[in-house]
């Protein structure tokens, strides 16, 4: 099978290569739900293309029920997760891969008795603008978040579910 070369667009030069380690300066932080988000590459790197998130989950932690318009790919690299896709539940572990097509009811909870670590892939990019937008920013992935009064806790959620169709997610009921 031949390519059409003039099917492919001319390389565009105004776009840079993208290194980024999960300590890296440059590389974003950010605290939500009890977990730690690390933006490795944003939607600003790939034109909207995708986003790549390392994830540090703490032990019993993980997001609210959700879904949203758009593909999501977990690999997790350290840990357990128990994830409910659809209202079914499957433990995880390190070395496996979860793809959660869109608009698919899911959760997970680490349920690894320590953090569990995972690299988050969306597709297209999105859900790092809505971390960077609700959670708190951080110095680095093991900056210690900040301690929040039941008002703030109760003003961050507020902030999730009003901004969350913004990001094309909607939160579910547990």
């Amino acid at each position: 099978m031949s390519v059409d070369s003039s099917a492919i667009p001319p390389d565009d030069p105004t776009r840079a290569l993208t290194v980024a380690d999960r300590d890296s300066p440059g590389v974003r932080h950010v605290a939500l739900v009890g977990d730690t988000y690390s933006i490795l590459v944003s939607g600003e790197d790939t034109a909207g293309a995708y986003c790549l998130i390392d994830m540090l989950v703490p032990d019993g932690g993980g997001p609210p029920p959700h879904r949203h318009d758009f593909e999501e790919s977990f690999t997790l690299l350290e840990g357990e997760l128990l994830f409910t896709f659809r209202g079914r539940a499957t433990t995880v572990h390190a070395g496996s891969t979860v793809n959660i097509p869109a608009n698919a009811p899911h959760v997970f909870k680490n349920v690894s008795g320590a953090p569990a670590r995972m690299l988050c892939l969306c597709v297209p990019a999105g859900l790092d603008a809505f971390f960077v937008e609700v959670g708190d920013p951080l110095d680095s992935r093991t900056s210690p978040h900040p301690e929040l009064d039941a008002e703030q806790r109760s003003e961050r959620s507020r902030r999730i579910a009003a901004l969350a169709p913004n990001y094309r997610t909607e939160l579910l009921r547990r």
